[in-house]
């Protein structure tokens, strides 16, 4: 990729630098409008962009502690002087500013450590596009195929069965076609490993026409495939790639995978090209590269509709009520819609496609959760991108809707878009839920969870431990009550510990009820906890009312790959129970 290179970013001349008070200093750049923090302490200045770490919010003056700013979107708190996040606590270190001031004439610079676009290295003029040269079909939710010159490439296909153990399924009925389509596929890019993206029932189906297809991942720290093995899905050509290096399809296609700049380990983004016309797929990424990106690509899709978590949905006790939980939905949805309506903005695609938002919780325990979770929709983010932007061409699309990229170049207004005949099922209206089910269902009656000594273990496993927290986990029904005769224990995360009781000692607190078919299957496998916050599958409290990111961080990424474990430590100490009550 090059190597590192130095951009000034801001500059202070000396009368301002004069003007700077001790403490935190907020500045905005004349010209590009951009926002920076810079704090003056006794012995040296520190500096950032004034943008939050977690979802590009913007700081403001914290009142309550004169070296701290506070988030505009999420309450994210930022240390300045240490840039690090207070809360939540554990969480990120601030990205920080070189800061340069001149000997000569007293003025100040922030400087900017980068390397190098790695998309320009290489770089290919565009070519003239005939009408079919290259296309873009939707399939669903995130699934988007490719066709450039005569290769096809699929992008995340998620076409059958729940996501998140069962908290999300397709809203949009696949193509007839769309298994067929994926198994005659050239290669596949995967994103990253949350099963809206990686989904084992549909990659199930795939192996069993073609185990052999490319796929290609990003190298991110959790490996996207790590529970390939213990999946059963026979896949045997998985290519893991290099970030910001091209990969050469053939002479005319290549694509580059890049990372998340807030989740590295986690999420990935994709630039393909073909005759030197771009197209940039951000997928979930919060902050794509670290927000460098290309500009002026032909094509841009990203997501749009948020409410890809269980905050607060899922959240019980003190401030959360339904009437907070709406007007919290509502701003959040307003917040989003302006981010990406400014991030088109800022990189002037020639066409921009919303997508991977295309999600329900259609199971009827959910129903609260379908009501509550309120999302944007792709029509309204293209409407005010259109108003924004009258000279970017939007897409909404719909199943089966296919975007011609040399007709739309040529002429916005022409039929560059072809949508499905009339008469094509659009949305789903059934999504077998028994046959998915069963396989939960299936895991709480499995022999270890016969023995209390699971617990210990698996905890012991997880690996998780000197924080000063304590949970309460209590098994419960799908409709949260607790489950009759199922698990009702505390975890003392600061020693390890199994207490009958809370400790007397100050501690931060957290009850999670869990549905028993989820929380089983995720044990037993060895699984992450996505299943259960991001798929709505847990209730929970609080006290304090602080995001305890060390820990969800922990069970979310950090688990132990080497998930075999699980059932090697379950097992042994089961039968070792078992063995000792006979004696």
């Amino acid at each position: 990729m090059g190597s590192s290179v130095s951009k000034t970013v801001l500059r202070l001349e000396a009368e301002d630098v004069q003007t700077l008070k001790d403490g935190i200093n907020l500045k905005k750049h004349p010209e590009d409008g951009k926002c920076y923090i810079i704090y003056k302490g006794k012995d040296k200045m520190r500096a950032c962009r004034n943008q939050c770490k977690h979802q590009g919010g913007l700081f403001i003056e914290d009142i309550e502690d004169s070296r701290t700013v506070r988030c505009t979107k999420h309450y994210w708190k930022l240390n300045v002087a240490t840039m690090e996040y207070v809360n939540p606590p554990d969480s990120f270190t601030q990205d920080e500013l070189e800061v340069v001031l001149s000997d000569t004439d007293g003025s100040l610079e922030l400087l900017e450590l980068n390397p190098p676009d790695p998309w320009t290295a290489e770089p290919r003029e565009a070519q003239e596009l005939h009408a079919g040269e290259i296309t873009l079909t939707y399939i669903t939710h995130a699934c988007m195929e490719l066709k450039a010159g005569n290769k096809r490439m699929m992008f995340d296909p998620w076409l059958t069965g729940p996501a998140f153990a069962r908290g999300w399924w397709l809203l949009h009925e696949p193509p007839s076609d769309a298994m067929d389509r994926l198994s005659q596929a050239d290669l596949i890019y995967i994103s990253h490993m949350h099963s809206d993206h990686l989904s084992y029932p549909t990659l199930q189906r795939l192996s069993m026409k073609r185990p052999d297809i490319p796929i290609y991942v990003g190298d991110t720290s959790r490996p996207v495939f790590w529970y390939l093995e213990k999946s059963g899905v026979n896949l045997t050509n998985v290519n893991v790639v290099p970030f910001g290096v091209w990969q050469n399809v053939d002479e005319l296609l290549r694509f580059m995978i890049l990372m998340d700049g807030v989740h590295p380990e986690l999420d990935t983004c994709l630039i393909v090209e073909y005759k030197g016309h771009m197209i940039l797929n951000t997928v979930d990424c919060t902050r794509p590269n670290n927000g460098r990106l290309p500009h002026g690509v032909d094509v841009m899709m990203s997501d749009f509709a948020g409410g890809a978590s269980g905050f607060p949905m899922t959240f019980h006790g003190g401030k959360y009520t339904e009437s907070w939980k709406a007007d919290f939905i509502k701003n959040e949805r307003k917040k989003l819609l302006k981010y990406k309506t400014q991030l088109v903005k800022s990189l002037q695609p020639k066409i921009y496609c919303p997508f991977a938002g295309y999600f329900t919780e259609a199971h009827p325990s959910d129903r609260y959760i379908k009501e509550t979770n309120i999302k944007n929709s792709a029509a309204d983010l293209n409407q005010s991108i259109r108003k924004r932007c009258p000279n970017i061409l939007t897409w909404t699309p719909v199943p089966g809707s296919v975007l011609d990229l040399a007709l739309a170049l040529h002429d916005p207004s022409s039929s560059a878009i072809t949508e499905p005949p009339n008469g094509t099922k659009i949305y789903k209206d059934s999504w077998d839920f028994d046959l998915y089910l069963e396989e939960l269902k299936a895991s709480v009656s499995a022999e270890i969870f016969k023995c209390k000594s699971w617990i210990q273990y698996y905890y012991n496993w997880a690996g998780f431990k000197g924080y000063n927290l304590v949970i309460r986990v209590i098994e419960t029904e799908d409709d949260f009550k607790p489950l009759k005769g199922g698990y009702d224990y505390l975890v003392d995360f600061l020693d390890l510990s199994f207490p009958d009781e809370r400790p007397e000692r100050d501690h931060a607190f957290e009850e999670i009820k869990n549905r028993v078919n989820v929380m089983r299957h995720v044990i037993l496998n060895g699984q992450l906890w996505d299943d259960l916050y991001i798929g709505y599958n847990n209730r929970m409290s609080r006290d304090p009312d602080v995001y305890h990111h060390k820990l969800w961080n922990h069970f979310q990424i950090e688990l132990p790959l080497l998930q075999i474990f699980v059932n090697i430590y379950i097992y042994f100490y089961f039968f070792i129970s078992v063995f000792s009550t006979l004696i």
